[in-house]
């Protein structure tokens, strides 16, 4: 079962319960996603985070549909 995140967590409860992840990405992709993180005022972690979590988004609607 895929849990949703709460908005309203506080930012130290979601550092003690967060999993830091090393992820190896191709030099192309990782300038442009360092592009987008300057360009919104934000980290890189918080673009990879954002990215994966609508990517979760859409395939968890996906799949529901395949059931």
């Amino acid at each position: 079962m895929i849990k949703q995140r709460s908005q309203a967590g506080s930012l130290k409860a979601q550092r003690e319960t967060a999993v830091r992840a090393s992820i190896t990405f191709p030099p192309d992709l990782y300038e442009t996603l360092e592009q987008l993180a300057k360009q919104k005022k934000v980290s890189l972690a918080w673009v990879v985070r954002d990215a994966a979590e609508k990517y979760v988004a859409i395939e968890v609607k996906v799949a529901a549909r395949r059931t």
